[in-house]
């Protein structure tokens, strides 16, 4: 797995993360050994991010990666942690709270469930209405301080607000959704992050499972998906629709027998001087005035026919009647005539073939035989 820098002076992390909130509920049912065993596959892989939240499964997340980690994985792993998020016993969110008491408070229950005496990068959920921005991350800067946390994280930020939380302590990463239906950051926000020296952490990248295979699986009970606007009742068929559109034109991209396919089809259509040629028919049978028509490559002062008896003034835009199917009588001839010429050479051609001879010997000698006859 590639290692990036994460951000203009952060440390060095793998290409990929491993996001852990859908082990702890939120897509389905779930599985502590298997989630664990994929804990374990993704490291082997070079992963080192694990991203998680403290609120995930109310605490349940945290404890998960802590088991996955022990015997000395710790070491191996750059654990990213969300924090605010308020829930009830019933799961449902309360708010967020980005008071700095309330910080350094979920960051002690924090580190407790991890079993680790610092998060590698600590990042409010959601920003908290209530509260400036710059008290928030000078909370977290305290903890810096004092060796709780190496990085400082956004997520879900705006433009204006990265920089206010910037000023107050340099600012590692944002995480925000970004994938090709979700682009919203591309205006203000991503020109903000580069210009800060900030890491953009994506997620969402193929839209929350939108543009994949998976999709169908956000309509079944209990899916937190089916609390979104793309995935609700309404809207999702007209976006699988859109999905499946995608879906083709990129197959069709990355294939290149599709795309040999495609051109062959193009081929095998009707040129346009016989679509051309049957709507001037379909006009001359529904009474329309036929028009006579210039033979392309004619020069201005060149005589010009007429397909029809009678016919009516010349009409003399260049090439139009080739366009449309037409063709004058001197063309027609010099058409026919290399017509016959192409079929003389072809059967030149493959006279020649005939008499080429055969690979082996004993093709030789029935060739020689052969002439003989002759």
């Amino acid at each position: 797995m590639r290692l990036v820098r994460l951000g203009r002076n952060g440390p060095d992390v793998s290409e990929m993360g491993l996001g852990c909130m859908g082990m702890s509920g939120g897509y389905g049912a779930t599985d502590d050994a298997e989630s664990i065993a994929t804990i374990h596959a993704a490291l082997e892989a070079g992963i080192t991010m694990l991203d998680t939240g403290d609120f995930y499964g109310s605490g349940h997340n945290e404890m998960l990666i802590a088991e996955a980690l022990k015997g000395g994985k710790r070491e191996r792993a750059f654990i990213v942690v969300k924090f605010g998020a308020m829930r009830g016993p019933d799961l449902k969110f309360l708010g967020d709270d980005g008071r700095p008491n309330s910080v350094k408070n979920f960051l002690a229950y924090t580190l407790r469930r991890l079993g680790t005496d610092h998060v590698d990068l600590y990042q409010p959920a959601r920003l908290d209405p209530t509260v400036p921005i710059e008290d928030t991350i000078g909370a977290i800067a305290d903890m810096v301080k004092a060796g709780y946390v190496r990085h400082v994280g956004l997520s879900e930020a705006s433009a204006k607000s990265i920089r206010r939380a910037h000023a107050v302590h340099p600012i590692a990463a944002l995480q925000i959704e970004y994938s090709l239906v979700s682009r919203d950051i591309e205006k203000e926000i991503l020109p903000t992050i580069r210009e800060l020296g900030i890491a953009l952490v994506a997620y969402g990248v193929l839209s929350r499972g939108l543009i994949s295979d998976g999709a169908p699986a956000s309509q079944h009970a209990g899916e937190i998906r089916t609390r979104m606007p793309r995935f609700s009742a309404e809207n999702f068929p007209r976006n699988m629709a859109r999905e499946e559109r995608l879906d083709r034109a990129t197959r069709l991209r990355l294939d290149p027998l599709a795309r040999r396919g495609r051109r062959a089809a193009d081929r095998r259509a009707p040129p346009r001087s016989a679509q051309g040629s049957a709507r001037l028919a379909r006009r001359v049978a529904d009474g329309g005035r036929p028009r006579a028509h210039r033979a392309s490559g004619a020069g201005r002062g060149s005589r010009r026919h007429t397909l029809f008896a009678g016919g009516a003034r010349p009409y003399g835009q260049r090439a139009r009647g080739v366009e449309q199917g037409t063709r004058t009588p001197h063309a027609e001839e010099r058409r026919s005539a290399a017509i016959r010429t192409r079929a003389a050479k072809s059967a030149r051609c493959d006279a020649s073939r005939s008499m080429r001879p055969p690979f082996g010997t004993a093709a030789l000698a029935r060739r020689k035989t052969r002439v003989n006859a002759l």
